[in-house]
């Protein structure tokens, strides 16, 4: 199994979890930076060196090492499940992608025949209903992550104790996880931990956010697209992510976390 999505600088000074759609873009940014003193030319999901990645193969027997042995301060950074299904859906299956086309080719029209979900699309201005198209695309999800059926979970939807979970069950332990509500005070925690190569000023450090601009804007509040049955969705997908990671089950508007994160009780319940 090993460490998948996990990245660690090239100076081995930190290790970080990837979780998808929790500013991973930029965390990756800083970290190459860090390192550097200069930003990655592109995205830095497609960067295939200056950061070692598991999904390098070069890279794993590096990180493998350093994670089992608690090397290097590792952390991870987690988002509010209302609003991290709400971007998945408006990114991965509204947007059009980087290289032009829509996402995994042909899930976006799999959707529209087994789901009714409209996406709109560039030319009519992404014109169609967000609310009605999205609660259906969380059935989906749900059916996706319940019995992997029309397809496997996506990265993208799938929870994120889920991500979590792999880099303990497999040896390795969190310093941190912060929110990426709180980004840079979470991110400076981690940072005031280690010894970087080159000293990161987060406040002027830019946004990466990779999937902005190429798809439809959010037109509602976060709270009008779930219901009382896409909230009862939610709980059964996202349960442990409301629970472990504090976030606001009852509250879909209040994106804020309730508290902090409890490291020995996530390494507790998501080691087994």
């Amino acid at each position: 199994m090993g460490f998948p999505g996990t990245w660690m600088t090239e100076s081995e000074s930190m290790v970080y979890r990837v979780v998808p759609k929790c500013a991973c873009s930029t965390i990756g940014q800083v970290m190459f930076y860090s390192d550097h003193g200069t930003f990655f030319d592109g995205d830095i999901h497609d960067a295939t060196g200056g950061l070692h990645k598991w999904a390098i193969e070069d890279s794993q027997p590096l990180i493998e090492a350093n994670v089992k042995s608690h090397a290097s301060y590792a952390f991870t950074c987690v988002r509010n499940p209302y609003t991290r299904i709400l971007s998945s859906f408006f990114d991965k299956i509204c947007g059009i992608q980087r290289n032009g086309k829509r996402y995994r080719g042909n899930l976006v029209p799999l959707l529209m025949q087994k789901y009714g979900i409209e996406v709109g699309s560039p030319e009519d201005g992404f014109e169609f209903d967000q609310i009605r198209s999205f609660r259906r695309f969380l059935l989906f999800a749900r059916d996706t992550i319940r019995w992997r059926k029309p397809m496997d979970p996506d990265i993208h939807w799938s929870a994120m104790s889920g991500h979590i979970s792999t880099f303990i069950v497999n040896g390795g332990r969190y310093n941190h996880i912060f929110f990426t509500e709180k980004f840079n005070q979470g991110l400076q925690v981690a940072l005031d931990a280690v010894e970087t190569k080159v000293p990161v000023d987060l406040a002027q450090i830019p946004r990466f956010n990779e999937s902005e601009g190429h798809g439809p804007k959010r037109a509602h509040p976060v709270e009008d697209y779930f219901d009382d049955l896409s909230m009862h969705l939610m709980w059964e997908i996202y349960k442990k992510d409301f629970q472990l990671f504090r976030y606001d089950f009852d509250t879909p508007a209040n994106k804020m976390p309730k508290g902090e994160v409890d490291l020995d009780e996530v390494h507790a319940k998501l080691g087994r």
